[in-house]
C-alpha cells in the first residue's frame, strides 16, 4: 500500500512539474501588444485572438474589408497563406500559430519576415476538432522563400 501511495504520489508531482514547466516557458515570452488582421466573415480568427489573449498578449483586433492587402503587405506568400495575419513586433504570424511557435520566434528573433502555418488544421489555435498528425511551422523570408521553421 506504502509503495502504490508512494508511486501515485511521484506521479502526480512530475505532472504538476511538467505543467508549472511549460507555463514557465510560454510565460517568459515577452507578449505586449499584437494585432489580428481578420476578415469580418470569419470566427475562427476571433477564437485565435482569444486564445492569445489567454497567453497574456494585449490583442488589437482590426477587421479589414479583404484580407489581400494585408498578406501582401507582409510578404505572405499565397501558398502560405491562412485567414488571418498576426503582426508581432517586426514580424508577420500567419494562421493558427500555436504559442509556442510564437515564442521562440520573439525569442531567437532571427532574421526572417515572419512564420506561417499555411491553411486551417485541425485541432489548432482556434480550429475545432483534434490535431491529426504534426504540424510544420514555416520561416518566410523576405525575398518569399520558406524554410522549416519547427515542427509541432
Amino acid at each position: 500500500m506504502k509503495a502504490r501511495r508512494s508511486v501515485v504520489f511521484l506521479l502526480v508531482s512530475l505532472l504538476l512539474i511538467a505543467s508549472c514547466a511549460q507555463k514557465v516557458a510560454v510565460g517568459d515570452l515577452p507578449t505586449g501588444e499584437v494585432v489580428v488582421f481578420k476578415s469580418a466573415n470569419c470566427g475562427c480568427c476571433g477564437i485565435y485572438s482569444q486564445y492569445l489573449e489567454k497567453q497574456g498578449f494585449a490583442v488589437t483586433v482590426q477587421q479589414v474589408e479583404t484580407m489581400e492587402g494585408v498578406k501582401e503587405r507582409f510578404g505572405v506568400p499565397q501558398d502560405m497563406q491562412s485567414c488571418h495575419t498576426t503582426k508581432v513586433g517586426d514580424y508577420f504570424v500567419e494562421g493558427h500559430v500555436p504559442v509556442e511557435a510564437i515564442a521562440k520566434l520573439v525569442t531567437e528573433q532571427p532574421d526572417i519576415a515572419g512564420i506561417a502555418l499555411p491553411g486551417m488544421p485541425s485541432g489548432s489555435p482556434g480550429m475545432p476538432g483534434s490535431k491529426r498528425g504534426s504540424w510544420t511551422i514555416y520561416a518566410v523570408q523576405r525575398d518569399g522563400s520558406t524554410s522549416e521553421f519547427m515542427t509541432m
